[in-house]
C-alpha cells in the first residue's frame, strides 16, 4: 500500500477550477492500479439548511416530508454510524488517457419535492436527464457556479405526469407510475469550470449539485464513505475531493497492477453554514393555514437544535 500526502486543508467549496479543455483518448491499460479508501466526517454532523414551508408554494403537498411543525429540511451532509460520508466526489482530473469512457446520462428525479440525488457525476459535454414524479409544478434551474460567478446552463418547466391525482397521494396511496415526460438537458461547461447546481424555482428546498469530469478515474463515495478507482495508469497524481461544503486535495502515487489506499479524513465545519435554518416561533407558523394541517406521512424529520 502506498502513502499519501495531504496537499490542501479543508475549506468550503464553493467551486473547483478545471484545466484547460482538452479531449479524452481511450488507450488499452494492462498494468493500471487502484484507489480506494472511505470518506469519513470527523466532528459533530452539522444542522441541516430548514426552510419554513408556509412561505412557500405546495406546503401541504410538499410538507408530507418535513418536521411536522411547519419545517423541510436538506442535509447535505449524509453520515453513518461510522462517520462514513456518502456522496463524496473522488477524481483524478489530469489524465487526459486511459481506460474506455463508457457514459449512460444519469437521472435527477423530482420526487416528494426533493430531487434525487443530491449529488450527479456528469460527463462534460453530454446529456443529463430530469422527470418529475409529483402532482406539482416545479421549474428547473441550472447554473455553473464557480470563482467566477455564476451562469445559467437551462431553465425550463418540469412536466408533470397527467395522469398523476394529488389527493391520492396525500391521502398516502402507492402509485406506481408518477412520471412525466423526461427532459434531457446537454451539460456544456464553460473554460475553468467543472460544477453546477440544478433548483426549483418554486421550491427553494429542492437543490441538486452536478460535477461535471472529463475522464472516467472518479467514483463517489457510497453510504458507508468507500469509493474504488480502477484501472489507473501508473504515475502521480493529484487527487480531488469534492462536496458542496467540502474541497481538498492529495497527491497519490498508482503502481502497476498496485493498490494505494487513501483513507479521507474531513473535519466538520462548524458554526452556520446557510442562510436558511430552522426559527421556531417565526411569525409565519403553520396557524397562518387555518384548519389545513401539514402532515409529515412520507417522513417525520428531525434534527438536533
Amino acid at each position: 500500500m502506498k502513502p499519501v500526502r495531504l496537499l490542501l486543508g479543508l475549506g468550503l467549496a464553493v467551486g473547483l477550477c478545471a484545466g484547460p479543455s482538452w479531449g479524452y483518448e481511450e488507450v488499452p491499460v494492462s498494468d493500471g492500479g487502484t484507489l480506494q479508501g472511505k470518506v469519513k466526517l470527523i466532528g459533530k454532523v452539522p444542522k441541516p439548511k430548514g426552510y419554513n414551508l408556509v412561505t412557500l408554494p405546495d406546503a401541504v403537498y410538499c410538507g408530507r416530508i418535513s418536521t411536522g411543525t411547519g419545517w423541510r429540511l436538506l442535509q447535505p451532509f449524509v453520515i453513518g454510524p461510522d462517520g462514513g460520508f456518502k456522496n463524496v466526489v473522488i477524481y483524478i482530473e489530469e489524465l487526459r488517457k486511459g481506460k474506455s469512457f463508457e457514459y449512460v446520462p444519469p437521472r435527477i428525479e423530482a420526487v416528494d419535492c426533493k430531487f434525487e440525488p443530491y449529488i450527479t457525476v456528469v460527463r462534460d459535454k453530454h446529456d443529463i436527464e430530469v422527470v418529475n414524479k409529483d402532482p406539482v409544478f416545479h421549474d428547473i434551474q441550472g447554473y455553473e457556479t464557480s470563482k467566477f460567478g455564476a451562469r445559467v446552463l437551462f431553465n425550463v418547466p418540469l412536466p408533470m405526469s397527467k395522469k398523476l391525482r394529488k389527493a391520492e397521494l396525500l391521502a398516502g396511496k402507492t402509485v406506481k407510475n408518477r412520471a412525466g415526460k423526461v427532459l434531457t438537458q446537454p451539460i456544456k461547461m464553460g473554460k475553468q469550470r467543472n460544477l453546477f447546481v440544478m433548483q426549483c424555482g418554486f421550491h427553494a428546498y429542492m437543490e441538486s449539485w452536478g460535477f461535471a469530469v472529463k475522464n472516467p478515474y472518479y467514483a463517489l463515495s457510497a453510504k458507508d464513505g468507500s469509493y474504488a478507482i480502477t484501472g489507473i495508469p501508473p504515475g502521480t497524481y493529484k487527487v480531488q475531493v469534492w462536496h458542496p461544503m467540502i474541497q481538498k486535495e492529495y497527491t497519490v502515487t498508482i503502481e502497476p497492477n498496485g493498490t494505494t489506499d487513501l483513507q479521507i479524513d474531513i473535519d466538520a465545519p462548524k458554526g452556520r453554514l446557510y442562510a436558511n435554518e430552522v426559527s421556531e416561533g417565526t411569525r409565519f407558523g403553520v396557524e397562518l393555514l387555518g384548519d389545513v394541517a401539514i402532515k409529515p406521512i412520507v417522513e417525520l424529520q428531525t434534527y438536533e437544535p
